[in-house]
């Protein structure tokens, strides 16, 4: 088992560390104090005050709600708030999210995350009660746990990525003055809904039940019945020319 220099219980620990200037990423080890219910965030915030004060992740509701803490934890995205750090003995592997620029450590930038799904329009509040499955897009808390998941982000910068396409089918369902046709027509490109390829890895490690996975599909039968009805619409005026 584990322990610290003074015997106590302890998890091992190893983060993802890189700064501005770094060459290269390194990884390091830490055994940190067990505690009874601690989470992953209590590591970081251990390692911080007692170990490693240059240590930078971000943090700030410390309940699931704003999605700050997003990360991978044993190789699997995860909020840092609520994610149990494991046992004594245990060794746990923290990293930032995948497929965004590493800012400093374990804090990535997120701009471009936010801005992708700012051109969506995607309504923050409900205009009514009713939901679609018992899943409510409203709840997405824009962690970005979804899209660093994502195999098909990860290699494919150009995808829109399943947040983005969850946001449009939430549009297309309350457009709210937005034009539906133009909302398909963006999602109706090589690097829209059609590339997604149904891993559902996307609505395994959402924290708020959105279901990513399921709107995209959802979205995809919006545009078939689009390609549909334009097939026969065309077939109808190639008949009476």
């Amino acid at each position: 088992m584990n322990e610290t220099t003074d015997g106590e219980a302890a998890i091992r620990v190893t983060v993802y560390r890189r700064r501005a200037g770094d060459t290269d990423p390194h990884y390091d080890d830490f055994d940190v104090p067990y505690r009874p219910g601690m989470t992953v965030l209590d590591i970081l915030m251990s390692i911080r005050s007692h170990q490693d004060a240059e240590l930078t992740f971000r943090h700030s509701c410390l309940h699931a709600s704003c999605g700050t803490c997003g990360m991978r934890v044993n190789r699997r995205e995860r909020l840092a708030c609520v994610t149990p750090a494991g046992a004594p003995g245990d060794q746990v592997l923290i990293e930032p999210l995948a497929g965004a620029e590493v800012r400093s450590d374990l804090v990535v930038d997120m701009r471009p995350f936010y801005e992708s799904l700012d051109a969506v329009g995607r309504p923050l509040l409900r205009g009514d009660e009713h939901n679609h499955d018992g899943h409510r897009l409203e709840d997405c808390i824009e962690c970005s746990l979804c899209t660093s998941a994502c195999p098909v982000t990860a290699t494919d910068g150009r995808y829109a990525g399943p947040a983005v396409l969850a946001a449009t089918e939430r549009v297309l369902r309350e457009p709210r003055g937005h034009d539906a046709a133009a909302v398909l027509e963006r999602a109706d490109r090589e690097q829209g809904a059609w590339r997604c390829h149904l891993a559902l890895e996307c609505s395994q490690v959402c924290p708020a039940g959105v279901d990513p996975a399921g709107a995209i599909m959802r979205l995809r039968r919006d545009l078939l019945r689009r390609h549909l009805a334009l097939h026969v619409h065309r077939a109808r005026n190639g008949r009476r020319s």
